[in-house]
């Protein structure tokens, strides 16, 4: 996903070394957002008594290269239809800056791709078809987040895939190929990172607004307005805090997830305020990765308190 980016536009160079390009292009400050509900699922299971080392190896090694495939797809696709041009706001990408082809990001989408379904073999072994059904809904819905003629990010499905499949889906996912079972309160769980992925990818989103409308990228900001994106993000900080409260609340136990509340609570307050207080990309552009950092602090903390408590 498009939603995590480095803090400032970079400047496209002939001098730069082949392999950091692909580095840049893999956009290494979106992976804490793919590692962040593996770590929740993990911590799910080592409560329970269920923790399989090779599975959840291989689970946080599929979300990492499922999120790179997505990040290269997102490069080229992004460039074909118009949307990353020279009045980016965010860094400068690989595929429009001229330093690889539009085909040879797509290829390298695919390779990685691939490698993500290589890792997932020995959960489908081990979990059977539900998870070869996750895992293949898992990669399509990377490759369509901006490909095909109904890209999720063009239509303003992105939102919701980016709260299912961070969420629910990688946390409940993450504890099943370990325990073999999901009690209902797993995917649940899922909802608090689920929230946070979703406002990072909202935070990209206020800020391009004007940008996306011009390439007919229709997310829910460009449909509903500025305000209608910097309630929802509002929305899914708050979200974030619910999820752990009422996991404690009903539970009665595991109070330890409290931390986790109260950090989304702190921190996100903060975050919402510069969100609805500024247009200034140099502001906006830093926003995104301390929403991205608030996801793996906050799933950290989440994870430490079930464990823990």
């Amino acid at each position: 996903m498009d939603h995590v980016t480095d803090a400032s536009p970079t400047t496209p160079s002939a001098s730069v070394p082949r392999w950091r390009v692909w580095l840049d292009a893999a956009r290494p400050k979106t992976l804490p957002a793919a590692i962040a509900p593996v770590l929740v699922g993990i911590a799910l299971a080592v409560e329970a008594g269920a923790f399989h080392a090779l599975a959840a190896t291989c689970a946080l090694l599929g979300a990492v290269l499922i999120q790179v495939g997505t990040n290269y797809a997102n490069d080229a696709e992004d460039f074909v239809r118009g949307a990353d041009t020279a009045a980016r706001k965010g860094p400068t990408r690989a595929t429009a800056a001229g330093l690889v082809t539009a085909g040879q990001m797509r290829t390298a989408a695919a390779v990685a791709f691939g490698l993500a379904f290589a890792a997932g073999i020995a959960l489908i072994l081990r979990g059977g078809w539900p998870i070869l059904a996750v895992g293949l809904a898992s990669i399509a819905s990377g490759y369509a987040y901006t490909a095909g003629r109904y890209a999720l990010a063009y239509t303003g499905l992105a939102d919701l895939f980016v709260l299912v499949f961070f969420g629910p889906v990688a946390v409940g996912g993450t504890y099943y190929v370990q325990a073999l079972d999901l009690p209902g309160w797993v995917p649940i769980a899922g909802l608090g990172p689920g929230f946070l992925a979703t406002a990072i990818l909202l935070a990209n989103n206020v800020r391009d607004v004007e940008e996306d409308r011009a390439a007919d990228k229709r997310t829910l900001v460009v449909r509903f307005g500025r305000p209608f994106g910097v309630r929802l993000y509002n929305h899914c900080i708050s979200g974030a805090v619910v999820v752990p409260a009422a996991l404690a609340l009903v539970s009665r136990d595991h109070l330890g997830v409290l931390a986790a509340a109260v950090l989304a609570a702190l921190l996100g307050r903060r975050l919402v305020r510069t969100l609805a207080t500024t247009e200034d990309p140099a502001v906006l552009n830093p926003l995104l990765g301390k929403t991205a950092g608030l996801l793996f602090l906050y799933s950290v903390t989440f994870a430490l308190g079930w464990v823990l408590t």
